[in-house]
């Protein structure tokens, strides 16, 4: 099972990188959106079993753990930039607290 789970991270994240790759933002709002969009995206998948549940709650931590004062702080910073607004208010701004 570890091995189609590595599998699937080597043949599709590129892939889903590739497809959600941010453009046009400053760069600490893309760096911002490249590790939410992994936090979701661990936050959204199925705790099957043990070890499974181990996978995602290691990811979940690595990839949201911070991001809500980021969130804060570069939405305060780009408050009057409609573009990066829109984006940045496409994100919960409360996920660390779901976990």
């Amino acid at each position: 099972m570890p091995f189609r789970i590595a599998l699937y991270f080597i043949l599709f994240l590129p892939v889903i990188s590739f497809a959600n790759e941010p453009t046009g933002y400053p760069e600490d709002v893309k760096q911002f959106i490249e590790k939410r969009d992994l936090c979701d995206h661990f936050r959204g998948e199925h705790h099957y079993d043990s070890e499974r549940s181990k996978f995602l709650m290691k990811n979940i931590e690595k990839y949201c753990t911070g991001t809500n004062l980021e969130l804060i702080s570069l939405k305060a910073k780009y408050r009057n930039i409609p573009g990066v607004m829109g984006k940045l208010s496409s994100y919960e701004e409360n996920v660390e607290a779901c976990e």
